[in-house]
């Protein structure tokens, strides 16, 4: 009894909550208790400003738990590392060990394109270069390659006609089958130029997945002087620390210079020309494989240190006998992550095993995933993507229906219909390269003279073309100063608590001790409950 205010009945202690609360309005209840209008007037007053407090409550707790953004832009101005530069001379090797059946696939393309168009290309299209890669102690696997793989001829370029709107349309395509022979369709293109592409493309993925995983082209005799005639940075002649050489089937021999970004020589210090990339570039188109690409010229791609270059989605092409400057602005993004988005900061939480080496990207992933999924669907792995441990790229020889297999699973990626983007999450941090670019013609009329002097006596370079088989490239910062796009919450902790208060305040005109108040009603209430129960049952025992 000294800890707890006992009181007779539910209206004294009602009476007393009313007299004494800091709550406005509840002392109405009971000074207006002789003129019942007013009482039922205020009672029915602040049982409407309840409802309106926590139906305020409930929109903001609403609110709060959608995890909304705002985001908020900010300028910043420092030296900061040059971005990553891939460079292609869209001429794939033409490997000794598959020669025979890319000399067989031309002809079956020379076939194909006469009897679509009846133009005779031999002469014009496929004229062979001699210098094939030899791949040393391959023998005993090309041996067995070529005896043992054979180009398929159930995937004809055909020519389909349909209505569509009362009028015929012409598309080229080749016929795409199951396993079993059935659920065929074709692969049509209306531009018969991107059939024949893709067509060619399919065989070659065939043909090429007849080469070992892993092949070692260092030893090759082609060097970097063969294709980049000049390289300066800020002025400064490269070095052969600054660039890495990989080959890509499909682009040809590349250079990627700066990929790790962590030389203090590739710092940008100042913005402009002078202080940019230079390069001087050969860019003859060779036609070791030529159906490959309809593109003569160099392949540039600007990207982050680190990540692998997918050349088929992003970067843009150099035009031979053209000076390009390309101008970048970077753009950084932050993204909150947990509650308030998908992101991820280095891959380590995302479902896919990662087929690549370098950092985590989303093009990475995807890729990474596709690829999963189609040595799980087709038996196979894709031959433009890395390969799972264990597995195998696909051959019609070996896997029939793969083709079928592959472009049914393409467009269910293509149109969102596999779980890769839902396993697949953006970078919690990540850098975008704007672009801008400007081109004229160079060399001059007036200087391509002593210029292809002063390149032949340096480079060895040979030439009777006219500025047809080299190109200027310069890349730099427009300027240092970079935008950053942070995502911030919304609704804080503090700033939901605020609104709270403030809605309380509005609707009651009170602070957190009424709260209180309110709580010490519900406690006083509860143990008056009790005991009047426990005094209930004692007078039943002692009647009894």
């Amino acid at each position: 009894e000294g800890l707890i205010e006992f009181y007779d009945s539910f209206k004294d202690m009602f009476e007393f909550f009313c007299k004494n609360t800091t709550i406005h309005g509840t002392i109405r209840l009971v000074c207006s208790d002789s003129n019942r209008m007013k009482t039922a007037f205020w009672t029915l007053l602040l049982l409407s400003s309840f409802g309106m407090l926590y139906w305020q409550f409930a929109l903001m707790f609403s609110q709060y738990w959608a995890y909304p953004v705002v985001l908020t832009m900010s300028m910043h101005s420092e030296p900061k590392m040059f971005p990553a530069i891939t460079i292609c001379n869209l001429d794939p090797y033409r490997f000794e060990l598959v020669s025979e059946h890319l000399v067989q696939l031309d002809r079956m393309a020379e076939e194909s394109i006469t009897f679509l168009y009846g133009i005779n290309t031999s002469a014009r299209l496929f004229h062979m270069n001699d210098r094939n890669i030899h791949v040393k102690d391959l023998s005993n696997i090309g041996n067995l390659s070529r005896s043992s793989f054979k180009l398929s001829q159930n995937f004809s370029l055909l020519r389909t006609t349909d209505l569509r709107s009362g009028k015929k349309h012409s598309s080229v395509g080749f016929r795409l089958c199951n396993a079993t022979g059935g659920n065929c369709f074709y692969k049509t293109y209306s531009s018969g130029m991107d059939a024949i592409l893709e067509w060619y493309r399919f065989h070659y993925m065939n043909i090429m997945s007849q080469l070992p995983v892993i092949i070692n082209i260092s030893d090759h005799e082609e060097q970097i002087e063969d294709m980049v005639y000049s390289c300066q940075y800020d002025g400064e002649p490269c070095r052969p620390s600054d660039y890495v050489h990989f080959h890509h089937p499909v682009f040809g021999s590349c250079y990627t210079f700066n990929s790790k970004g962590t030389d203090p020589f590739w710092t940008a210090t100042k913005p402009g020309i002078p202080y940019g990339l230079s390069l001087i570039l050969r860019a003859e188109q060779k036609d070791h494989i030529p159906l490959l690409s309809t593109v003569a010229g160099v392949k540039v791609m600007i990207h982050n240190h680190n990540q692998t270059p997918f050349l088929e989605h992003e970067g843009f092409d150099i035009r031979p006998g053209i000076a390009t400057t390309i101008g970048i602005q970077q753009d950084e993004v932050n993204r909150l992550g947990g509650n308030y988005g998908k992101c991820t900061t280095n891959g380590d939480d995302v479902n896919v095993k990662l087929l690549y080496n370098n950092s985590y990207t989303l093009q990475a992933c995807l890729h990474s995933c596709f690829q999963h999924i189609m040595v799980q669907k087709c038996g196979c792995g894709y031959y433009y993507y890395p390969l799972p441990p264990g597995a195998q790229y696909c051959d019609y020889n070996k896997q029939p229906a793969w083709g079928h297999c592959f472009y049914q699973l393409y467009n269910r990626l293509r149109n969102h219909h596999l779980n890769c983007f839902e396993q697949c999450p953006k970078p919690c941090r990540e850098s975008l390269y704007k672009v801008s670019a400007g081109t004229a013609k160079w060399p001059s009329a007036k200087s391509q003279d002593w210029v292809r002097q002063a390149l032949r006596h340096q480079n060895g370079y040979n030439s009777t073309s006219n500025r047809k088989d080299i190109a200027k490239v310069t890349i730099f910062y427009q300027q240092l100063n970079y935008q950053a796009v942070n995502e911030s919450p919304l609704l804080t902790e503090n700033l939901l608590l605020s609104s709270m208060g403030s809605q309380w305040s509005l609707w009651f005109g009170s602070s957190v001790l009424s709260v209180v108040e309110m709580f010490e009603l519900l406690i006083d209430t509860l143990v008056l409950c009790l005991l009047f129960c426990y005094q209930r049952l004692r007078s039943k025992k002692t009647l009894r």
